[in-house]
């Protein structure tokens, strides 16, 4: 069966889902969709794709699904015209930064029948879905607490900042996602507490850069996130979970496993710089996934009603910070 996918945004996310889905077996990258010529251009050319119009790949019976790596405020649009136009959906998380657009468009793939994947990446991950598969298989018994930190290497510029929806919607929204995915309940209880540390452009702003956000479920399991924009020895990914039969923890992948013994003790490789690096197998496991559910033989791993879970979780992460109380959700 051959598959035929067209790849919207031309920027460092499609570049990397552009290039996995040209490297699989039975797939094609027919279109890039970019507004930016030049990067359009060089991107087609590196996958062997056209530059084309939204308009002309959706109306391609060949298209099988689209790839959506544009900015945040374009996903709804887009996943709601390729759902009209019958095509199998792949987009970036979120789907929007509002839960009503978000509602809006998940609907309207529910609406058309059409599959919808959202590339929550950290599930694809070799060493999460490792973790995740332990927990399953009831390496820890009943679960009872996850720790989970994500801190980042350095805080993006002050501009990205008013687009990004803020830390709790942009980055920790990931963390979210992975707490609803290992806890096994969904969370019913969210507090949340932050500071602005790091830059204090960012406060100026309107947002924080540190963040701490705990989670309740109706049966008493919690989870602690703790976010920073800033980790000074690099990409930092780590996670715990605890449980009435024993433990599972998750380290920081790094440069490579040599670790140098000297007079000054022990030293071991350098955290992998940032999420292109940390994650570069999870995007592969993206595509061939993606692949499967284009071909029929899989269902989205992560559908829209999840990103629409994750996203109310990030409101009332939010909602806590404002008004200083734990939000209850019904």
């Amino acid at each position: 069966m051959s598959l035929s996918v067209c790849v919207i945004g031309a920027g460092r996310i499609g570049r990397i889902h552009a290039s996995n889905f040209a490297a699989l077996a039975g797939v094609t990258v027919k279109y890039i969709v970019d507004p930016v010529a030049e990067a359009a251009e060089a991107l087609a050319s590196g996958v062997g794709a056209t530059v084309a119009s939204l308009e002309t790949a959706l109306a391609d019976p060949d298209v099988t699904g689209v790839a959506i790596c544009s900015a945040t405020s374009t996903h709804a649009d887009l996943i709601m015209r390729a759902a009209a136009a019958g095509k199998a959906i792949f987009c970036e998380k979120p789907v929007a930064l509002d839960m009503d657009v978000t509602k809006q468009a998940v609907q309207a793939v529910a609406d058309a029948g059409v599959p919808l994947f959202l590339a929550f990446n950290r599930r694809f991950d070799p060493q999460f879905a490792a973790l995740k598969r332990g927990i399953d298989e009831g390496a820890v018994g009943t679960v009872e607490m996850v720790q989970i930190t994500s801190r980042d290497p350095a805080p993006p510029p002050v501009s990205y900042i008013g687009l990004s929806g803020g830390l709790f919607k942009d980055m920790m929204i990931h963390d979210l996602d992975m707490a609803r995915w290992v806890l096994g309940e969904e969370p019913t209880e969210v507090s949340a507490s932050a500071s602005c540390l790091v830059d204090p452009a960012i406060g100026e702003a309107g947002d924080v850069d540190s963040a701490v956000v705990t989670l309740k479920t109706a049966s008493g399991r919690l989870c602690q996130i703790s976010n920073s924009r800033r980790a000074s020895y690099g990409y930092d990914q780590r996670l715990e979970v605890h449980g009435s039969d024993g433990l599972l923890q998750l380290g920081n992948v790094l440069e490579n496993t040599v670790r140098h013994f000297g007079a000054g003790g022990g030293q071991d490789g350098k955290l992998l710089h940032f999420f292109l690096e940390r994650y570069a197998a999870a995007y592969k496991a993206e595509a061939e996934h993606f692949r499967d559910v284009m071909a029929g033989t899989a269902t989205p791993a992560v559908s829209g009603q999840d990103g629409v879970m994750a996203l109310r979780l990030a409101e009332a992460a939010a909602e806590s910070l404002a008004t200083g109380r734990t939000v209850k959700l019904g």
